[in-house]
């Protein structure tokens, strides 16, 4: 699968749910999608996974090709401090289940294929 930016923004704003994040809602559809998003992200395309430390808690995105991409950002009412710090799956991997992770990937997954 190659990675084009774009198109998987386009493809994660369709595919974010409910079932990807229990803080979503259609005002605010990137809200609490970091952690499962970054770690969908990192297992498609690889790269690294990267978090920055939030007053709500670690805010998890990725770097692909040394580009900083943090696909969630939009949550957010004011610009994020980025201090790029290496993060682990497993540091992520707390902030999503494993139902929102198949979720995600099978609505991505869906997404990405009528898009292109």
């Amino acid at each position: 699968m190659s990675f084009d930016p774009d198109d998987v923004q386009s493809a994660l704003r369709q595919a974010w749910s409910l079932s990807t994040a229990s803080q979503w809602t259609p005002a605010n559809p990137a809200a609490g999608q970091c952690n499962v998003t970054s770690l969908l992200i990192h297992e498609l395309f690889g790269g690294e996974l990267l978090k920055t430390p939030l007053p709500v808690g670690d805010h998890f995105y990725n770097r692909i090709g040394g580009r900083r991409y943090d696909f969630t950002a939009s949550q957010f009412d004011q610009p994020i401090a980025y201090m790029d710090l290496p993060a682990t799956r497993t540091e992520a991997e707390p902030g999503a289940t494993h139902d929102e992770l198949a979720e995600l990937r099978a609505a991505f997954q869906e997404h990405r294929t009528r898009s292109g």
